[in-house]
């Protein structure tokens, strides 16, 4: 059954905010009347005051009195700002699907690399980027999967897999909502790096013998001085700090290299049983949650318990069990407990969060996909087919749907390259970009914004935004040259490529940028490339007649309206017949005025 995800959403907002008000108000009488209690108790202290016994009295029902109201105010403050927190959650998903959201996202900028070959031309990653849009994980493993998963395609296999689980996640609104609310009390994405780094060191303390000694010889003390043995009750105090003191390096040692917050242990347990307590039906989510239970306990309980260890652990900083730590060797106990815990579980750690990592992927991937349900899978074709991307009403998932235009695209055995020319702003940039970002969406197993698409599989090498470095020292023009050569490698690799080249060797001469082009785009389809080729240069556009077998022309172009500029980002046939640089200069300022064409000194330019 198809669910309109906006009413759905609105829906749940309103249903929280009745509670949230509720709680509100509820907060508020628990907290007069907590008000009222202390006052009243102590009034009625003083008009009874006339023994000991009294004071006693009201001593004896204040106390207990403040701390069960105060237990009570603190559920209600909780079950409020839970509330909070579900109003958030929807309100966010709005602004998803209203092109609000940019910028009230996690960017994801430190997985962006500047050399990959599309990531930075695409809007992967950085604010307003395809990661902000998508991303829903709440660990560190998550979302550098799902990061991994836009950066580099899946085999056909395993994106036919993806989609099956997307499709079955996509209704579960009720599973990322109690997911959601986890990472809203972890107050950030939770760190796994660590722990997986910790799980892969060496044991420290394996000695069951000494962990035996370690647990026995306080109670052996304790009982030697309640009998009144004290030569022997000093004896088995020697041995027992003799022991605490030999094994401190190691024990500090096991209490700092965990890195792992207890309560960041709590919330990702808490994320392995939300899942665990669901029924998956495709193979690819079926496979994943049996991967990550144990054969003899769950991968929430095993957390769990180094969580309680850690938090036990870290009450030894208690100035009430101090004496007891010492006494006991609390600190040297639990350590061994936790080395204990490691050896058992520690090479389960990484599997399990690997699991954990494609689940919240492919959760992500699936609340985009209920959040924009026009949005369709691509049909991918199989191997033997000869390699092709064709759309209809292709538009960019980045844009809000209402303002995008959608176009076509058909790459294939007819059309190899197709060169568009067009007039600045007119979408020829945009344009490519809907191109790439869509590709990189089918790629990972999620759907794309057009009416139809269907695809062999391919990969996607992009120069649209290269850009100089004054570090490397390194030019835009050499930048640009240096990213055409990965292009042209990346093409002779196997898999198809498709390239998206923008305004290509701008930063030359017209001479040289003729000759470049057009090598480089014949190299690209000679090694069984497919893609798009921009430019301002008409001159270029000859080359996809050059290609063999030929290319095609489209371009973009602008409309002058009662004196304005407007576009309509409609893409047609054929090479561009006008230009708008000089409008587009008087338009911020810049009065262009050439009087003979071709005479640089003729022609003027006066700032206005």
């Amino acid at each position: 059954m198809n669910v309109d995800p906006r009413k759905e959403y609105e829906s749940r907002i309103a249903d929280w905010s009745r509670r949230a008000e509720s709680l509100e108000q509820s907060h508020s009488r628990m907290g007069n009347s907590r008000l009222c209690f202390l006052f009243g108790v102590v009034v009625l202290a003083a008009v009874l005051c006339r023994s000991d016994i009294s004071w006693g009295f009201a001593v004896t029902v204040l106390l207990p009195g403040l701390l069960l109201t105060g237990i009570w105010h603190l559920r209600i403050e909780h079950a409020r700002d839970a509330a909070r927190r579900g109003i958030r959650f929807y309100q966010s998903g709005l602004e998803r699907m209203d092109g609000t959201w940019m910028g009230k996202g996690s960017p994801g900028t430190e997985f962006l690399d500047p050399r990959h070959p599309y990531a930075a031309d695409l809007d992967i990653f950085g604010a307003g980027s395809l990661f902000e849009l998508v991303n829903a994980a709440h660990t560190q493993i998550g979302r550098a999967t799902l990061a991994a998963w836009l950066l580099e395609p899946a085999q056909p296999q395993e994106i036919v897999a993806r989609q099956e689980a997307i499709k079955e996640l996509s209704p579960k609104v009720d599973l990322r909502e109690r997911l959601g609310f986890l990472a809203a009390e972890a107050e950030a994405w939770i760190p796994t790096k660590s722990l997986i780094s910790w799980s892969r060191q060496p044991r420290v303390l394996n000695s069951n013998a000494i962990r035996v000694m370690a647990f026995c010889l306080p109670w052996v003390s304790l009982a030697f001085l309640i009998v009144g043995h004290w030569p022997w009750c000093m004896v088995a105090l020697s041995v027992q700090i003799a022991l605490a003191r030999t094994y401190r390096p190691r024990v500090q040692s096991v209490t700092r290299t965990v890195g792992i917050v207890q309560h960041d242990l709590k919330s990702l347990a808490d994320v392995f049983e939300c899942l665990e307590a669901e029924e998956f039906k495709s193979e690819r989510l079926r496979r994943l949650t049996k991967e990550s239970q144990g054969a003899d306990v769950l991968a929430s309980q095993a957390i769990q318990r180094l969580a309680t260890l850690y938090q036990w652990l870290n009450s030894r900083r208690n100035p009430v069990v101090v004496f007891i730590n010492r006494w006991f060797l609390w600190e040297t106990q639990f350590a061994f407990a936790i080395e204990a815990w490691r050896a058992r579980f520690g090479t389960k750690i990484e599997p399990w969060l690997r699991c954990l990592g494609d689940i919240e992927a492919l959760s992500s991937l699936a609340g985009y996909t209920f959040e924009h349900p026009l949005d369709l899978f691509p049909e991918l074709l199989p191997a033997p087919s000869p390699a092709q991307v064709h759309a209809e009403n292709l538009k960019h998932p980045l844009i809000a749907e209402a303002k995008c235009v959608g176009n076509e695209v058909s790459l294939g055995l007819n059309c190899r390259l197709m060169v568009i020319s067009g007039s600045n702003m007119s979408g020829k940039s945009t344009y490519l970009r809907a191109i790439g970002v869509n590709l990189a969406l089918a790629l990972a197993g999620a759907p794309v914004r057009a009416r139809k698409f269907r695809m062999t599989h391919v990969r996607i090498g992009a120069s649209i935004r290269t850009v100089d470095s004054i570090q490397e020292g390194t030019s835009r023009f050499y930048a640009e040259i240096t990213r055409l050569g990965q292009i042209v490698k990346l093409a002779g690799q196997g898999t198809t490529l498709i390239f998206l080249l923008d305004e290509i060797l701008s930063g030359t001469n017209s001479h040289d940028r003729r000759i470049g082009a057009g090598c480089v785009a014949r190299a690209l389809v000679e090694r069984g490339g497919l893609g798009l080729l921009t430019t301002h240069d008409l001159a270029l556009a000859r080359i996809a007649e050059e290609i063999r077998p030929p290319g095609i022309n489209c371009h973009f172009e602008d409309q002058i309206l009662n004196g304005k500029m407007s576009f309509d980002y409609h893409l047609r046939p054929g090479v561009v017949q006008k230009s708008n640089a000089l409008e587009l200069m008087r338009s911020v300022g810049l009065d262009v005025t050439a009087t003979e064409t071709g005479t640089s000194e003729n022609d003027t330019l006066r700032l206005w």
